[in-house]
């Protein structure tokens, strides 16, 4: 997607809009690439594994920091057909739906490649623009795939996903299987080998819940996990450790969370585009992916105050939220750096995809705490992760 903003990451002090009270002086930021704006689509999965890959070639080649941008309909293209592929597979079990988890793109990148922006076409849109809006695209797809996979026919016509495929090559365009770029030629997964040089093996993903013993690996029991991809099982202060040792060493990571809570303070608040788990209420409202979370309403009050504290987060804590459904799969993000306010508290420096929106034009800061309680799971470099925690893991 084109991009919506030409910044790469943060000032040092990062100043608040008019009359907020925050200010942040960066601790330490790692290369990301300009901010994006995925608009109408629940494709914040692809944004942000993109956005961290795209960081994780610089952190190999700096050199690629200023023009790499990979492309999202390649990545949606390639997974929507596997997800359509499983539903029926599962007569409508498996879910069919927008969202998706980071390992669509590891997985993408190891069995498909990835290509740059602009190979593909940009998507046709009810609008003429050149950003996702899939509110005419995917109901058609979605109800189609529905009826195949519910069917009691005792036998399908196999030409379902010809259809299927049409339908995502018609909005996202065809995926190339050989391509040029910056005169020299490619197929997809010469492209991540020889130009990104990315092994999509070196990445894992991480959470911590006690449903599942620690130090183990699970299949993450939500939707979009479609896939059935493992993540390795940490108690909470080594999961914390991993994230702020990763980025203070100059990793980056793939945040998933849940940005639906109360802290998660939207455009109109005083401290806009800060998580926090603060001791007070914060009013919510309701709305497209940036409007549904960030609950930009008419007439929504938010209540806060500068001297709130946050609650102190416990395992038990993350565990009641995620078998309660009060923690959920809510959106992907990329996580690049720390810095710290006016208090001297730390939060990390978070990269969404909701375009040039708040008063960081599209970076958010996120308190440790809300990282703690609201972190669904994360996907990383395992390079990144302590030597000790990658013994006990096995990795």
């Amino acid at each position: 997607m084109m991009a919506t903003a030409a910044l790469a990451a943060l000032p040092t002090m990062a100043q608040p809009a008019k009359g907020d009270s925050l200010v942040f002086t960066t601790v330490i930021e790692n290369p990301v690439t300009s901010i994006k704006n995925q608009n109408n689509s629940g494709t914040c999965w692809s944004y942000s594994s993109l956005a961290f890959l795209e960081s994780e070639a610089i952190k190999k080649n700096p050199k690629l920091k200023d023009d790499l941008d990979l492309c999202e309909s390649f990545l949606v293209n390639k997974t929507y057909v596997d997800r359509a592929d499983r539903s029926v597979r599962t007569h409508g079990d498996a879910s069919f739906s927008q969202g998706g988890s980071f390992y669509d793109a590891i997985y993408c990148m190891k069995n498909y490649g990835l290509i740059p922006e602009g190979i593909m076409p940009y998507p046709i849109t009810a609008y003429g623009d050149s950003l996702f809006n899939f509110n005419s695209f995917f109901p058609p797809m979605e109800a189609y795939i529905k009826t195949v996979a519910t069917s009691n026919a005792k036998k399908i016509n196999p030409a379902w996903k010809k259809s299927v495929q049409g339908m995502i090559n018609d909005y996202l365009g065809e995926c190339p299987t050989e391509f040029e770029y910056k005169g020299k030629k490619y197929t997809p997964q010469s492209f991540v080998s020889d130009y990104l040089k990315l092994d999509p093996n070196d990445y894992v993903s991480l959470t911590s819940y006690t449903h599942e013993p620690f130090y183990s690996s699970f299949i993450l029991e939500i939707q979009d996990n479609w896939r059935w991809a493992s993540s390795y099982n940490l108690p909470l202060d080594e999961f914390m450790r991993v994230m702020e040792e990763a980025v203070k060493a100059g990793w980056t990571f793939a945040w998933g969370a849940d940005v639906s809570e109360d802290g998660f303070n939207r455009r109109g608040s005083k401290n806009a585009c800060v998580a926090t788990v603060p001791d007070v209420k914060v009013s919510a409202g309701v709305g497209s992916d940036q409007s549904r979370w960030t609950g930009e309403k008419a007439g929504a009050k938010i209540t806060e105050s500068d001297n709130a504290g946050e609650k102190e987060i416990t395992q038990e804590m993350r565990q009641e939220g995620y078998d309660t459904w009060t923690t959920t799969d809510d959106h992907g993000m990329q996580i690049y750096g720390i810095a710290k306010d006016q208090n001297g508290k730390e939060y990390f420096m978070m990269k969404n995809s909701w375009g040039d929106y708040g008063p960081y034009k599209g970076f958010w800061y996120v308190s440790k705490p809300y990282v703690a309680y609201k972190t669904m799971n994360i996907v990383i470099n395992k390079n990144a992760v302590p030597k000790d925690i990658r013994k006990k893991l096995g990795i």
